[in-house]
């Protein structure tokens, strides 16, 4: 006789998401307790999302209040802003304000409720990450725009390319399959916003995603960046893929604050068998 599935709660958040059909897509899969990994990859390639975010919550006195990994479709993360924020809302309810997430490589991340925001509006805690001037003449030429007046570089996999407009980003038509080849790197292009402050896309070939829609990890090196060019702490940005998300970016010392709105899609379960 063949065993019962094991049936798992499953939720589609679309974080930084403006209006219907925008922001990023995150499934949300509550555990109880982890599962394998690589049925955690199976489960996040089944999904087909840009991210899977898995979470466990923690025992009384353990300082946070859930462990937290994310998956793309064919890799686990180090680091995901947009389904980071997609599991607070899915897992705060309505009586709590905060939550802290702990995982492997990023440290604790809280996700805040913000007083009065407009609908499912949250603060986002991440880590701040500075880059350094680098050649990326290659990465320039396949991301088949004009050449980009600055290009850096991070440890990790990051890699930042300024362009001199809104219109040169948008513009962009990369060669996903050649990028692809480069590695699992998270390639961001940015420049002065014609609507907001900044604007950017972000490509992540090398780990499944061509493009991804809204990329909480990709400012916290906008962040930084863009807040020592600007002036200031404090700016909107505006993430131009085919879908679209809005943030607004904070630099909090060694940290990023972003806030954005969530909204559930899908709510489920997911019939796990035959593993």
């Amino acid at each position: 006789m063949t065993a019962a599935p094991m049936i798992l709660p499953f939720v589609q958040v679309d974080a930084f998401a403006h209006a219907p059909f925008t922001g990023n897509p995150a499934a949300v899969m509550p555990l109880d307790h982890w599962l394998a990994d690589d049925v955690l990859q199976a489960i996040a390639q089944e999904n087909n999302l840009a991210e899977t975010a898995f979470t466990v919550p923690l025992p009384p006195g353990a300082g946070a209040d859930y462990d937290l990994r994310w998956f793309t479709p064919t890799v686990e993360v180090a680091l995901c802003g947009h389904a980071t924020l997609a599991s607070g809302h899915a897992l705060m309810g309505a009586a709590r304000q905060s939550l802290r997430l702990r995982t492997q490589q990023a440290g604790d991340l809280v996700v805040e409720r913000v007083a009065g925001g407009e609908g499912d509006t949250y603060r986002l805690d991440l880590p701040g990450m500075t880059t350094a001037p680098a050649d990326l003449a290659e990465i320039a030429a396949l991301l088949g725009g004009p050449a980009p007046q600055e290009t850096h570089a991070r440890d990790g996999g990051y890699r930042l390319l300024v362009y001199a407009d809104d219109a040169q980003v948008r513009a962009l038509r990369p060669d996903f399959a050649a990028l692809g080849k480069l590695g699992n790197l998270l390639i961001i292009a940015t420049a002065p916003g014609a609507e907001t402050d900044i604007v950017s896309r972000a490509f992540v070939p090398g780990a499944g995603i061509d493009e991804d829609p809204v990329t909480g990890s990709a400012h916290c090196l906008l962040t930084p960046y863009w807040s020592d060019r600007l002036g200031r702490d404090r700016f909107t940005a505006y993430q131009a893929s085919a879908r679209g998300g809005y943030l607004d970016c904070e630099r909090a010392g060694d940290r990023v604050i972003l806030t954005g709105r969530c909204r559930t899609v899908i709510e489920g379960q997911f019939l796990l068998s035959g593993w």
